[in-house]
């Protein structure tokens, strides 16, 4: 199977040939491997290859949903049995998982061939993924720009040809934000809904995900399917599935829904004219569609809802650090200078303020759910800006100056409250400002990638729906999809 022939089909629809013998998994494997290393060099997609075990497994008798079909798994969170999780950084290059993720155990379930993993910034911890360890991932639309992150791997991955769907997750953002930025669809879904197991209950007090970015929604939905297929009796409590399946419930007319629509940076910091462009777009088409879509947004303080995460993003990446650090006997200079401060900032939070931090999730969420008692879904772009150019987010040279002697002398908790160092994490959150909302809320949103920017970079739009609403928005980006498809675009 050439590429041109690989390329026509979606992960069901290349499941759907070997099933009726027209192609084997190890002809797919043999495209994919070849794709992957026609384009791989530049984008840095793929930083760890697993040929060998792919074409073992290739070679097995495989069933499944999509048995035969070739896949990427990111090198966070999914482990895969005596391989080390990189999580982009170098303390963990050489730790071997001892178990699959039950995530990569559905995946093989499923009969997925994975054959290497993607990058990911250090410990999932950006918007964009230009690791030290596993080095600079880039758009396949345009090599000077970022693909996202933390998943901008697998974004990059799938937007190029290599899979037509990968391995993501999302704590802050990580599926949405790299499938907006790569043209390609991005579901995270809502809190509970996907197995942390076997070694969690929860990521981030559930704020975090493990999920898929794909070509064509209908993978998206067969994938959720497939990761959702047995209940996790070890999760903090039982999801119930819909009586459908989600595959079914995406071919559905969503029927005429109420959407409300806000442009408005949370932070009060600027949104880009495209951005704006790419919701104004996207409003006009739902309209079309027979929609009911308006000007609306929840009543959250959004600043308050930005440091709230900040204290519990910061936290977390301490405690993860200390973590590697005994596992590993890493030293401080084993991880990246800002992974360090982060680190050094949550462990200067006090419980009380910790605890404060967490409890205002709870206002959030009731927040939010007031708004979609009157709205379906919320719309607002996925990014502030069209994608930013690589080394743009870079830590400024003067602050990482700076970091040394603070992280040297324990005076973090200090220079957290200067200007310097707020002005700097507000910076790289300004580019990102939607996206937190739906994992602070546990709600589950999606990154549908409708518009195009002047340049030519993609530029996706978010959707944020209620409680248990991932079949409505897959419905929802299923009908969008029809009317605007999106999945034959290629980068030149």
């Amino acid at each position: 199977m050439d590429y041109a022939q690989y390329r026509k089909y979606d992960a069901v629809g290349l499941a759907s040939l070997v099933a009726a013998g027209d192609v084997t998994a190890e002809e797919l494997l043999e495209a994919a491997i070849e794709r992957c290393e026609a384009v791989n060099r530049p984008l840095n997609a793929v930083t760890t290859p697993m040929y060998g075990i792919a074409g073992r497994r290739a070679r097995e008798e495989l069933s499944g949903a999509l048995a035969g079909v070739p896949f990427l798994i990111k090198d966070l969170m999914q482990d895969y049995k005596g391989l080390p999780t990189g999580s982009g950084s170098k303390a963990l290059r050489h730790v071997r998982a001892t178990a699959h993720s039950t995530v990569v155990q559905r995946w093989l379930d499923a009969g997925l061939v994975i054959f290497g993993k993607t990058n990911t910034p250090e410990f999932g911890l950006k918007g964009i993924t230009e690791p030290q360890a596993g080095g600079v991932t880039r758009n396949p639309w345009n090599l000077s720009h970022t693909a996202g992150g933390s998943s901008g791997g697998a974004a990059a991955a799938v937007a190029a040809g290599i899979v037509p769907v990968a391995g993501a997750s999302d704590g802050g953002g990580s599926i949405r934000i790299p499938a907006a930025c790569c043209g390609v669809f991005g579901l995270k879904p809502g809190r509970g809904v996907v197995s942390c197991g076997p070694h969690h209950a929860e990521y981030l007090h559930g704020a975090a995900t493990e999920g898929v970015i794909s070509r064509t929604v209908r993978d998206s939905a067969v994938m959720l399917d497939v990761l959702t297929a047995k209940p996790d009796m070890g999760g903090p409590y039982l999801v119930a599935r819909p009586d459908l399946s989600y595959a079914t419930l995406a071919e559905r007319d969503p029927g005429r829904l109420r959407i409300g629509y806000s442009t408005r940076s949370p932070l009060e910091t600027d949104v880009h004219a495209e951005a704006v462009a790419a919701v104004s777009d996207a409003a006009a088409l739902l309209a079309h569609l027979g929609h009911e879509v308006e000007p609306a947004e929840p009543a959250i303080d959004g600043r308050q809802l930005a440091s709230d995460f900040i204290v519990m993003w910061c936290t977390q990446v301490a405690v993860t650090v200390d973590e590697v650090q005994k596992q590993t006997g890493a030293s401080a200079d084993d991880f990246e200078l800002d992974t360090q401060a982060l680190a050094a900032v949550g462990r200067a939070v006090s419980a009380t303020e910790y605890y404060s931090a967490h409890e205002r999730w709870n206002s959030y969420s009731r927040q939010l759910g007031a708004f979609h008692e009157k709205y379906d879904v919320l719309l607002t772009p996925t990014i502030a800006r069209p994608p930013v150019r690589i080394g743009q987010l870079d830590t400024p040279p003067v602050l990482n100056a700076l970091l040394r002697p603070v992280l040297r002398l324990g005076i973090a908790d200090k220079f957290a409250s200067t200007s310097v160092w707020k002005n700097t994490v507000l910076a790289n959150l300004a580019t990102v400002p939607f996206t937190q909302l739906a994992n602070i809320t546990g709600r589950p949103a999606m990154s549908v990638p409708t518009y195009r920017t002047a340049a030519g970079l993609p530029l996706g739009v978010q959707f944020v729906g209620g409680l248990a609403s991932e079949g409505l928005l897959l419905s929802l980006a299923n009908q969008i999809e029809t009317e605007r498809p999106w999945a034959h675009l290629e980068p030149v």
